[in-house]
């Protein structure tokens, strides 16, 4: 179906009784849609298995004290056992990198080249829902899933760690320690951070799906994107060109939970995020307001 199609479609319906375009496609019948999806509940379930398979690990191997090791380099899983908060903070330290990054490009490379891949996608614009509402939707509730997948895990975290280890402050690995009092807002701001800094994945993912009939094209397109970011982050030859990749601020949020708040690398690390993101969003909805829909 071509854009001039769907244009001619819609203005034939429009002047029907009780048409109203921004009613289309609600987001609760999307989010609906979604949360009934079989991937949907399966990363809901590996997300919040992790913790549990984290504690089990410890049980097992000792804790990250007694097992001691050959390395000097401190990280958050050298306290993880202190307290629930350091559990959940550690939990967001082994997953940011590469766990949370499969829900964000699941949910936004999924959503569009999903329909195209079951030829209803053309029948949704017939209804007629428009391209741009039909794609804000889509994103809309495709973030939010995202961001659920983010709250989940140390939610999950907290939960099972104040039961393993107990409830107390975060301890820090270079000595000193947070307030129990200011545990959860610190660890709320990490993780909105998070969300952040995984906007571009986001915005790739959701570029790629309007792009492709191939929902797995889309999200192994996101995810490996990504991976290659880190891989050119961890070239230290490219010297502060690096600073312009978001790969360079992932880790940044770790600010947020020292002493004194830090909000230099957050600030620049969140401005860089958004900036590709918004350039990815815009190029979706541009290039599939232009695009045939033949399936």
């Amino acid at each position: 179906m071509s854009a001039a199609a769907d244009v001619t479609e819609a203005a034939g319906i429009a002047g029907a009784p009780g048409y109203r375009a921004r009613h289309t496609l609600p987001l609760r019948v999307e989010a609906m849609r979604q949360l009934r999806r079989r991937r949907t509940l399966i990363m809901g379930g590996v997300l919040a298995a992790l913790p549990f398979v984290l504690i089990v690990a410890f049980a097992i191997g000792g804790t990250p004290e007694s097992r001691g090791g050959g390395s000097d380099r401190i990280t958050l899983m050298d306290t993880a056992t202190a307290s629930a908060a350091n559990f959940a903070a550690t939990c967001l330290f082994v997953s940011a990198g590469f766990l949370l990054v499969v829900p964000v490009a699941l949910f936004c490379g999924d959503t569009v080249a999903s329909e195209a891949s079951w030829s209803s996608l053309r029948y949704l614009l017939a209804a007629p829902v428009p391209r741009a509402r039909l794609l804000w939707s889509k994103l809309v509730v495709a973030l939010g899933f995202s961001l659920a997948a983010m709250v989940l895990l140390p939610l999950v975290a907290l939960a099972a760690g104040a039961v393993a280890y107990g409830w107390g402050p975060l301890q820090l690995p270079t000595g000193g320690a947070l307030a129990t009092s200011d545990t959860v807002p610190r660890l709320a701001l990490a993780v909105a951070f998070v969300f952040v800094s995984q906007l571009v994945t986001a915005g790739l993912a959701f570029w790629l799906s309007t792009r492709t009939d191939a929902p797995l094209g889309a999200v192994g397109g996101a995810v490996g994107l990504t991976i290659v970011g880190n891989v050119l982050d961890a070239v230290t030859a490219l010297g502060s060109w690096r600073e312009f990749l978001p790969a360079h601020w992932q880790f940044a949020w770790a600010d947020a939970l020292q002493p004194e708040l830090e909000w230099a690398g957050m600030t620049k690390g969140a401005a860089i995020s958004v900036t590709y993101a918004l350039i990815l969003f815009a190029l979706a909805f541009r290039g599939f307001g232009r695009k045939d829909i033949v399936s």
